[in-house]
């Protein structure tokens, strides 16, 4: 029987402070686990010493029969009394690994386990902690809805003695917008039509993402009529087709053309209109030889002042104002070269000639047949 005893002490481990032993969960209960490790009774893993972060169940953290690595704390051989920590051995690993991390900038994925005031809390072994200010690269009001998500982060700051982790995910979106700036910015080309995303509107234009790079359509870009505002035409999130005009990419600039990517007025008014008619138009500008007139949504064609009004006039302001509807026959047309010969007055009548009083005809008529026999044929005979 004494040899037997002594056979099983033999087997007991003799354990230190510091050491790092193996064991398996014998019992889980509400604020510590009892595991075996191999000593002469099970060891305890106080619920302080689960995690780096904090746990409000054990069984949230560990069930029966798992087997984990642990740190010895304390040992009392007279009580019988052996004192483990999961929580060290996972934060002594986790250091080494993330001072490694963070001399190569290497990304690490983790899991958001708190929100707290000021930022996010993820666990890596220790407690890492995400100013809201480095989570995203734009203003987030509430993070309510983060936790649970998973995050690539960067070490940014880390000071073991301190037990002080600083984690971005900004870091990484921004260094990712980056590359992918570059990349289109190398592989945009002039003249190519790709789709954007209208991002914010201002009043000389709208910007528009193309692939991790605002470009700029100029308001005169916009549309092939004249634009007062830009959200007359888009808003911002709308999806559009943009032709690249011009690619600054040392100063990362990029030109748009909206309007260019769909067929021109002048494309459109060879098709609706013909030589020959008669279309109603609206004067849009007085100049000294004519009147440009509006006929179609950005196309005005010339009325020459000889072509305005019957009647002689000096200035075409005499006849017309800006802003007037007039009626206009198409005189001629050549889209391919922007020109439209118009006129006013082959639409309108031609004055009617005023037509003298009947008795001055024939007053005048009489006075045309009188002959010289009838006027002086008295004296004649009186001479014979």
């Amino acid at each position: 029987m004494v040899e037997e005893m002594n056979t099983e002490l033999d087997n007991v481990q003799v354990l230190q402070p510091g050491d790092i032993v193996k064991g398996k969960v014998t019992k889980v209960e509400d604020k510590q686990a009892l595991v075996d490790v191999g000593y002469k009774t099970d060891g305890i893993v106080p619920i302080s010493e689960l995690s780096s972060l904090h746990v409000e169940k054990v069984s949230d953290v560990l069930s029966e029969g798992d087997e984990i690595e642990l740190k010895v704390l304390r040992v009392n051989h007279d009580e019988d009394e052996l004192i483990l920590s999961k929580r060290v051995v996972e934060a002594d690993r986790a250091w080494g690994e993330l001072r490694d991390k963070m001399a190569t900038g290497e990304i690490v994925e983790a899991d958001v386990a708190e929100v707290v005031k000021g930022g996010l809390v993820v666990d890596l072994g220790v407690r890492g902690f995400i100013p809201a200010s480095l989570v995203e690269r734009h203003f987030v009001e509430d993070f309510s809805d983060y936790k649970g998500r998973t995050l690539r982060l960067k070490v940014i700051e880390l000071d073991e003695d301190k037990n002080k982790l600083i984690l971005s995910q900004k870091v990484v979106l921004e260094e990712e917008a980056e590359a992918q700036k570059q990349e289109t910015l190398d592989r945009l080309e002039v003249g190519q039509v790709i789709e954007g995303t209208v991002q914010r509107l201002t009043d000389f234009g709208a910007f528009v993402d193309v692939g991790g790079v605002d470009g700029l359509v100029h308001i005169s870009e916009l549309a092939w009529h004249r634009v007062e505002k830009p959200s007359d035409v888009v808003n911002e999130g709308d999806t559009v087709q943009v032709k690249v005009l011009k690619v600054d990419r040392d100063n990362e600039r990029i030109s748009l053309s909206i309007k260019e990517t769909e067929p021109g007025p002048w494309d459109r008014v060879g098709e609706e209109m013909n030589t020959g008619e008669v279309v109603t138009g609206t004067v849009k500008r007085l100049v000294s030889f004519g009147a440009f007139v509006e006929v179609y949504p950005g196309v005005e064609g010339l009325v020459h002042i000889s072509q305005i009004s019957h009647r002689h006039i000096g200035t075409p302001s005499e006849v017309l104002k800006e802003g007037e509807e007039v009626q206009v026959k198409i005189l001629d047309m050549n889209p391919a070269d922007q020109r439209i010969s118009l006129s006013i007055k082959e639409v309108e009548e031609l004055p009617k000639r005023e037509s003298k009083p009947q008795h001055e005809e024939q007053s005048t008529d009489s006075g045309m047949n009188v002959t010289l026999g009838d006027m002086f044929g008295d004296e004649l005979r009186k001479l014979k």
